[in-house]
């Protein structure tokens, strides 16, 4: 089995037994030393399809049937099994030429203009609303929660991280604000109720304008939040205060100067930006193949030093900068077993492959986090050097008093 070329240079720690569609067995790691599981392959192709590109064959394997877990191993299992043996860049024999080209694949894979956006959007966020509904918070939350324990619920740990960005923010009543890429509206109505802000919310999702369209209706909020579908590089005006939250995953590199650019431009003199995003430890990449296939087309979590040399070469102040490491593995943890306990619902929704296909998203994404160096960063920016206090006490000052209100 060609496959196994590439498994005796991945498994070192654990076991992983291997069922060939020759019904042969391989044996790979050693038992005791970690995490076990045993997979069948049902078609030769994978035999040679693993080894050329196996983080994008071996999610569809598991999607279409073609590989299956035997012996009660659980997906996660053998994700964490990879994860824990996975060296960057260097799961496949073609590496060398990969990395050879890799800023040539990046500048096209990340090439966003606004067509484009709005159908990269439309693959992921306008499917039916009824699927995250089974995994989300009851406010509908697609972004990393804030755990400032570890222990709490999904709900109050998302409650946390809406809390943790009004702070941050040093939200005052009356003051203007864009919510870029607004989800269905959570952070937005939240704003408007704990702060009494004017908050615009902005997405490319027709399905997620719907939904904040009319949770600000039956909140009696439509006077004081407006959601709107447009990309933000159409965006005008003025903003006190301005949020983008995991929108920068969907920009892209080639974008970066230009989605600055709008927000340096789109902020009064004293205004305050927050951006959230996933980021890489490691320097730039490129995206999963998997993830950008079925997932994300034109996704792309960055790394930091693709992001502050803009930052800096516009005349933004970045007045702090946060990491959250396990925040989002904690959260992605949440949605896995909440998407499992709802699975039949969801497979009626779609299918048993689209739920296959969601179950290894939600795990792979956790692997990440965990073992791979995926995290979070916050960067807070501003136009004037006085914008906020210049001490970071006031954050947590407000986060105390906003989570006391409940």
């Amino acid at each position: 089995m060609l496959y196994s070329l590439l498994l005796n240079q991945i498994i070192r720690t654990g076991h992983l037994i291997v069922i060939d569609a020759n019904q042969q067995s391989h044996n790979f790691g050693k038992s005791g030393t970690g995490p076990e599981a045993v997979i069948r392959l049902h078609d030769k192709n994978l035999h040679w399809k693993l080894l050329v590109n196996s983080p994008l064959y071996l999610g569809e394997a598991y999607m279409d049937g073609t590989l299956t877990l035997e012996n009660g191993t659980t997906l996660r299992q053998l994700l964490r099994l990879f994860a824990i043996n996975m060296v960057s860049n260097e799961d496949s024999i073609f590496a060398p030429f990969l990395d050879l080209i890799a800023p040539i694949r990046r500048f096209f894979l990340q090439f966003n203009p606004p067509g484009r956006s709005l159908k990269n959007v439309a693959h992921h966020y306008n499917i039916d609303s009824k699927l995250y509904r089974l995994f989300l918070d009851e406010d509908l939350v697609y972004t990393c929660s804030y755990f400032r324990t570890g222990e709490e619920s999904l709900e109050q740990s998302q409650l946390e991280k809406k809390a943790h960005i009004v702070a941050k923010l040093n939200l005052q009543p009356g003051m203007k604000v864009l919510d870029l890429g607004c989800g269905w509206g959570g952070l937005a109505l939240y704003m408007a109720q704990v702060a009494d802000c004017d908050v615009t919310g902005i997405t490319l999702s027709t399905e997620q304008l719907k939904i904040a369209q009319e949770r600000a209706k039956k909140a009696g909020l439509e006077h004081k939040v407006r959601f709107f579908l447009r990309d933000y590089r159409h965006e005008t005006g003025h903003y006190d205060r301005i949020t983008a939250i995991g929108i920068l995953e969907h920009i892209g590199v080639p974008q970066y100067r230009t989605f600055f650019r709008k927000i340096k431009d789109l902020l009064t003199p004293q205004g305050v930006a927050l951006v959230h995003s996933i980021g890489r430890p490691d320097g730039p990449g490129t995206t999963n193949p998997w993830f950008r296939k079925y997932l994300f087309p034109g996704g792309y979590a960055p790394a930091l030093s693709e992001v502050l040399p803009i930052v800096e070469d516009l005349f933004l102040w970045v007045t702090d900068i946060e990491i959250l490491r396990l925040h989002y593995a904690k959260t992605l943890e949440h949605w896995g077993k909440r998407f499992m306990r709802n699975w039949d619902e969801a497979a009626r929704i779609y299918d048993e492959r689209f739920c296959r296909m969601w179950e290894f998203y939600l795990y792979a994404a956790e692997m990440e986090f965990l073992y791979l160096g995926t995290m979070v960063f916050h960067i807070q920016l501003t136009k004037t050097i006085d914008a906020l206090p210049i001490t970071r006490n006031y954050m947590f000052e407000r986060e105390a008093a906003l989570l006391e209100q409940k």
